[in-house]
Formats: structure tokens, C-alpha cells, sequence
């Protein structure tokens, strides 16, 4: 696969992961459609292995989110602004410490937009516990999986 094509996979892959944050968009489908792409462009062991964890990443991922609360955020209080800030942590935190570092970056980037919007620490605090507890841990299961797929694929890829 040339270096284009890879770059449009990455790009389906970020547009995806963005689609997580947006209600309506299916974020995490789209991740699994370009490691499918990528799968069937460049077929061979290792690409079939990462194709299969993020089928099962994914298949569980659903799972969980099955069993959270639905996702009601904007009866509550956040804004998209918070969720835009949640994922930012998120891939940052995914970044700078790997897999392990995506929840505490999420749950910081909520908590500093909530802290920038209400002022006090414990209302950002009491805030973002209640947006975490009406949906944000929906978000937070759906974006952590589609990260630890992108890393995944990211290794796979540098590793040739």
C-alpha cells in the first residue's frame, strides 16, 4: 500500500475518531472500515491479526456501552464544547502516555472545559461527574476502543 493510500486509511481513521464525539455519526464504524480497507489492500498476517482485534475490540466495546446509561448529555449541562475537549484530552493523553493515558486525559479535558465555563473547581468537578454519569462513559468506552485500534494499526503499519 503506498504512502497515499495510507494517508487516506489515517484520514478515515481521524475523521472516524472524530465521529465518535458527534451524536448520529458512526465513529467507530468507520475506524473498523478503513483497517478493513487496509486490510484488503495490504493482505497479510499481521494485517489480518490487527483486522481481528478490532473486530473484537469493537464487539466488546458494543457490549459495554450496552450496558452504560444512555447518552443524554445536553439535558445535563454539557456542551459540545466539553465533549470537543474531552476527546482532544483523550487523544493527547493517548499520545503522550500510551493506551492507559486516554481516560485520564478524557476525563482532564472535560474537567478544564467545565472549570473554564463555570469557574469554580467544584463545579467543574460536580459537573463533569454528571456528564460522566449520563453518557460520558458511553463516549469515553466508544473513543478508547477506536484509539487503541488507531495505535494498533499506527504500530502495524510503522513496523512495515
Amino acid at each position: 500500500m503506498g504512502a497515499w493510500e495510507l494517508l487516506l486509511v489515517a484520514l478515515v481513521m481521524l475523521i472516524g475518531l472524530c465521529g465518535v464525539l458527534l451524536p448520529g455519526v458512526p465513529g467507530s464504524w468507520l475506524v473498523w472500515a478503513a483497517v478493513l480497507w487496509w486490510t484488503l489492500a495490504d493482505p497479510h498476517g499481521l494485517a489480518w491479526g490487527i483486522f481481528l482485534g478490532a473486530s473484537a475490540v469493537l464487539l466488546t466495546a458494543q457490549a459495554v456501552r450496552w450496558q452504560l446509561p444512555a447518552r443524554r448529555l445536553r439535558s445535563y449541562g454539557a456542551d459540545r464544547r466539553m465533549v470537543a475537549a474531552a476527546g482532544a484530552g483523550a487523544l493527547l493523553g493517548f499520545v503522550l502516555l500510551p493506551v492507559v493515558g486516554a481516560v485520564p486525559g478524557f476525563l482532564l479535558g472535560g474537567y478544564l472545559s467545565e472549570r473554564l465555563r463555570l469557574g469554580s473547581r467544584a463545579a467543574a468537578a460536580a459537573s463533569t461527574r454528571t456528564a460522566l454519569r449520563h453518557g460520558g462513559s458511553r463516549i469515553l468506552v466508544e473513543l478508547f476502543a477506536c484509539l487503541l485500534i488507531m495505535g494498533a494499526w499506527l504500530g502495524a503499519v510503522i513496523a512495515g
